[in-house]
C-alpha cells in the first residue's frame, strides 16, 4: 500500500474546474495547484474569473465541471471534512451585521460547533489582535469597509482552518487596516498555514506572495513560483506581457490639452 505524506498534499487543487452563465464561460477548464505552506496570489483582470473560481473552491457555487480539493478532500463529494479545513473571506458576503463583532463570533463559532469557552476566549483574543476592541458593543453596521473586512478574517481564522481562501481581502481597505491584515496572514503562514488570496493589484501580490497563478478569460495563462512567473521582471510588466493586454491612454482624446 502507497503511502501518501501529507505534506506533498496540495491546500488547493483544481482539476478541469469550469463553470458557465448563460453563453459565457467564466472559468475555463482550471487546473491549478496551490502548494502546502504557500502564499499563493491569483491575479488577473477585472472579469478574469477569480471570484468565480475561489466561489466554486469554497463550495459557494456548484461548477458545472471539474473537480476542487482540499487537503486531499473532495470539496462537492465530501463538503463537511473539506469546509472544515478552510476560512474564507469572501467578497461581498452579508453579514448578521445588527451584531456586534464579538457577537457575530460566538454565533459563528457556536454553529461550528466550538464550545462557548473556547470561543469567546479566541474572539477576545482576535478582536484584540485586529484592532477592533475598542469597537464594542457597536453593530457592526457601524464597521468601516475596513473594519468590516478585518471581522470577516476574524471569522475565517476563529476555528484555526489550514487554509485561507480571500477575495480581494485588501479592497478599499486603508492603509493601517491593510497593514494590520498583511502582519496577521504572513504570521498564519510562517506558522504552517496556507493562503490563496485574489487580487489585481500587482505590487502587493509580489510584496506578499511566494507562488502566483495568472488568469484571464476563464483561463490560467501561467502558474507557479512568483520568480519563475515574472520572470526577472515586475510581476505588473509579466502580467501585462502574459495576458497581452494593450496599455489605453495613448492615442486619442487630443481635446484634453487644448
Amino acid at each position: 500500500m502507497t503511502v501518501t505524506n501529507p505534506e506533498s498534499v496540495p491546500a488547493l487543487e483544481f482539476a478541469g474546474l469550469t463553470k458557465r452563465f448563460g453563453e459565457n464561460v467564466a472559468v475555463d477548464h482550471i487546473d491549478l495547484v496551490v502548494p502546502p505552506g504557500s502564499f499563493f496570489g491569483l491575479v488577473g483582470p477585472n472579469g478574469a474569473g477569480k471570484t468565480t473560481s475561489l466561489s466554486m473552491a469554497v463550495g459557494l457555487l456548484r461548477p458545472d465541471g471539474g473537480t476542487v480539493r482540499i487537503f486531499g478532500r473532495d470539496v462537492w463529494a465530501d463538503p463537511v471534512a473539506a469546509k472544515a479545513l478552510i476560512g474564507v473571506l469572501p467578497d461581498g458576503l452579508a453579514l448578521p451585521d445588527r451584531l456586534s463583532g464579538r457577537e457575530i463570533l460566538l454565533y459563528l463559532g457556536l454553529l461550528r460547533g466550538m464550545s462557548r469557552e473556547v470561543v469567546l476566549e479566541r474572539a477576545d483574543e482576535l478582536l484584540r489582535v485586529l484592532e477592533l476592541d475598542g469597537a464594542e458593543p457597536a453593530p457592526v453596521v457601524d464597521y468601516s469597509t475596513g473594519m468590516r473586512k478585518k471581522i470577516t478574517l476574524a471569522t475565517a481564522l476563529l476555528h484555526s482552518p489550514r487554509l485561507l481562501v480571500l477575495d480581494e481581502p485588501f479592497e478599499a481597505v486603508d492603509p493601517v487596516s491593510a497593514a494590520t491584515i498583511r502582519t496577521i496572514l504572513q504570521r498564519f503562514v510562517a506558522a504552517g498555514g496556507s493562503v490563496i488570496f485574489s487580487s489585481h493589484v500587482m505590487p502587493l501580490v509580489e510584496r506578499l506572495c511566494d507562488h502566483v497563478a495568472v488568469i484571464a478569460k476563464g483561463k490560467v495563462l501561467a502558474s507557479g513560483p512568483l520568480g519563475e512567473v515574472r520572470g526577472g521582471q515586475a510581476l505588473e510588466d509579466a502580467f501585462v506581457h502574459i495576458v497581452g493586454a494593450r496599455a489605453g491612454g495613448t492615442e486619442g482624446l487630443s481635446w484634453l490639452a487644448s
